[in-house]
């Protein structure tokens, strides 16, 4: 039996990405951003459904070309059910919905942050995939979770965030340094130029694989208006020290969670996965655990951020496994794995 070709299609925020997906190799993956949300300092949702409207039919139509092939040659349309903004996620629904019945192929609803765990298992991700059962530290705007991966059907999530996720940490912070959002690839580029030993915060206390980020944020907040009381020129006159010291405090906060997990549950295989996971910092401490015997998975930057091959790889797996939705399958804003 020959692979089938599958469409997926992203649309759960502020990114419309389609891509084609043959067996477990990418064919396409197109990303449209939205540039708008910056002067805003974070997404604003009608906009960004509206948007999602105008680039769907382009981004797919671009997917379908540079993979070489025609709808007619799909064999499944898999699209992010959730979680996500409401108004995107129906945008990206009703499309493949649409054209699923158009084309009389198979309809796969997808849980976008199970699509970025396994993106691990597209061709050219990584030299090689996690091997079950493994750990997922998955790490973006809107989660922070820790994941036990046993099969492709068998998730828990063992540990998440209490109140802001490490990605929302990094944007607030950076609004607070004047910095553009999204702030978190400013504060990782600033960082690379300063002492991440130079301020000192104050890192959470919670009991097994929990997280919290939220008094992180307070105290930086305090911090900063507190020496500008005295300095007003302070956040200018030491922003790559603070960006370092930031960063460090997250990632060491991330780090150390998924390095407890590891220990007790005695699983080697450690995976990074979500928007966050392109940090410089965060994937350099992931990579330092090797030496205590782990194996660390990172996938390519293309897909660690909001993209549609990680949704097609997800369509690819529930394929072979004849996995698929009904029509009248809804989008779901908050969506457990």
């Amino acid at each position: 039996m020959s692979k089938p070709f599958i469409l997926g299609i992203e649309s759960s925020c502020d990114d419309t990405s389609a891509a084609v997906i043959l067996g477990n190799k990418i064919k396409s993956n197109i990303v449209a951003n939205q540039l708008i949300h910056q002067q805003y300092g974070g997404v604003v949702p009608e906009l960004a459904s509206r948007a999602h409207q105008q680039n769907i039919v382009p981004v797919v139509q671009a997917a379908l070309e540079q993979a070489k092939i025609s709808q007619k040659n799909l064999d499944a349309i898999a699209f992010t059910q959730g979680p996500g903004l409401m108004g995107s996620l129906l945008v990206g629904s009703s499309f493949a919905k649409s054209l699923a019945t158009a084309l009389g192929v198979p309809l796969i609803g997808v849980n976008h942050m199970q699509a970025h765990i396994f993106a691990h298992f597209i061709e050219d991700a990584n030299d090689a995939s996690p091997s079950f059962p493994f750990l997922c530290l998955t790490v973006s705007g809107g989660h922070t979770q820790i994941v036990l991966v046993k099969s492709y059907q068998d998730l828990e999530v063992i540990g998440e965030t209490r109140d802001d996720a490490a990605g929302e940490a990094f944007d607030k912070i950076g609004k607070i340094l004047g910095l553009n959002y999204p702030a978190g690839p400013e504060i990782d580029k600033l960082a690379k130029e300063g002492n991440p030993k130079a301020f000192k915060f104050t890192k959470p206390k919670l009991d097994g694989y929990e997280f919290s980020f939220s008094g992180l944020k307070t105290g930086v907040m305090n911090f900063i208006h507190n020496q500008k009381q005295k300095n007003p020129s302070f956040v200018e006159e030491n922003l790559k020290d603070i960006c370092a010291s930031v960063q460090e405090t997250i990632t060491d906060i991330c780090i150390e969670k998924l390095h407890h997990a590891a220990l007790d549950l005695k699983i080697k295989d450690l995976a990074l996965a979500g928007g966050v996971s392109a940090n410089s910092a965060l994937r350099k401490k992931l990579k330092d655990l090797e030496q205590e015997g782990f194996k660390a998975y990172i996938p390519k930057f293309e897909y660690t951020t909001d993209n549609a091959a990680m949704i097609a790889m997800v369509g690819a797996i529930k394929f072979e496994n004849q996995d698929f939705s009904e029509l009248g399958i809804k989008p779901q804003a908050r969506f457990k794995i």
